[in-house]
């Protein structure tokens, strides 16, 4: 073949996505972030899109918040806006799996592309410096008493935080339907929110409210993972009785109707991504637990997700 020829069919290839990202220029990716900033996807898509270009696996990463409605809102953006993109990428998770139950919106995640899984992360529950609450036993008792008087401050309608708050609620014997949860479209505002007082109880990611937690501005009460976390000692709700264990997964879409190469290539661009300095630095700093997943196996696991979560939402009178 001669030398134009080859170079020719090497453009060829390189705009059906079909070579190895090795063999390819790095990208400009476009990264959808569903959520308000100060959050754990904001936090997650922007650590991502550094570690991106420190592989140099893209030249840039432009990010674009668009919270509200579980991740929903940003979903709907994302579905209909990046058709066919082999650039673009959404961060996503269990919460969105959570609101996509209860929210029912009219685009559906399996429109877009599966990428890969990331990170998982347990949540904290947290009451505000000046409560008159001091334990998780004090917040219990309360909720036996008046459930409607408990306040719980998270993040959007079917996120993990409201869905362990229905746990706690069956597993201490009060009817789930009435907790009164006040649901939040990002990290930000429901950390205003406990700061302010405005809430009795807040729940989120343990990143999320480390600061405040390590300033003395929020007292953390129990983490829903199985052992305390590492470094952190706040005990479980498991050790207080309360057998209620959630995880908080979070992981990246590619667009709709991009090819398999088109996938291919993006999963390979994120799974190098996570080999670099600054994605190991993110996973101490959050206290995020890796927990990498791609191709059919990440797909399997978000069908099988969404299953257990409708379960589990059903029974607790979510749905």
């Amino acid at each position: 073949m001669r030398r134009d020829e080859f170079l020719k069919s090497i453009a060829a290839l390189a705009a059906a996505g079909a070579l190895p990202l090795s063999a390819r220029a790095a990208a400009n990716l476009k990264m959808m972030i569903p959520a308000n900033p100060g959050g754990g996807w904001d936090t997650t898509g922007r650590a991502l899109g550094k570690a991106l270009q420190e592989a140099k696996v893209a030249d840039s990463v432009t990010f674009d918040n668009k919270g509200g409605a579980a991740g929903a809102l940003g979903l709907a953006q994302f579905v209909n806006g990046s058709k066919g993109d082999p650039n673009a990428l959404m961060v996503m998770g269990a919460v969105m799996l959570g609101g996509i139950i209860t929210g029912k919106p009219p685009v559906s995640l399996s429109q877009a592309t599966p990428v890969a899984r990331l990170t998982s992360e347990y949540n904290v529950f947290v009451l505000p410096a000046n409560s008159p609450f001091k334990t998780m036993a004090d917040v219990v008792a309360q909720l036996k008493k008046d459930p409607g008087s408990v306040k719980w401050g998270g993040g959007s309608r079917g996120s993990t935080e409201h869905i362990a708050a229905a746990m706690i609620a069956t597993k201490v014997g009060v009817d789930p339907s009435k907790i009164n949860y006040v649901a939040f479209r990002g990290g930000g505002e429901a950390t205003a929110a406990i700061l302010g007082g405005n809430v009795t109880v807040g729940g989120s990611g343990y990143s999320e409210f480390s600061e405040y937690i390590n300033a003395g501005k929020m007292k953390a009460i129990a983490v829903t993972s199985p052992q305390r976390l590492k470094g952190v000692n706040v005990p479980t709700l498991k050790e207080q009785g309360i057998d209620v264990e959630l995880g908080n997964w979070r992981g990246v879409y590619g667009a709709p109707g991009i090819t398999a190469a088109q996938r291919a290539a993006l999963t390979e661009a994120v799974l190098k991504s996570l080999n670099t300095k600054s994605w190991k630095e993110s996973l101490e700093k959050n206290d995020w637990t890796p927990a990498v997943l791609s191709g059919p196996a990440f797909d399997k696991f978000v069908d099988d997700e969404f299953a257990q979560l409708r379960a589990v939402m059903v029974k607790a009178g979510m749905v």
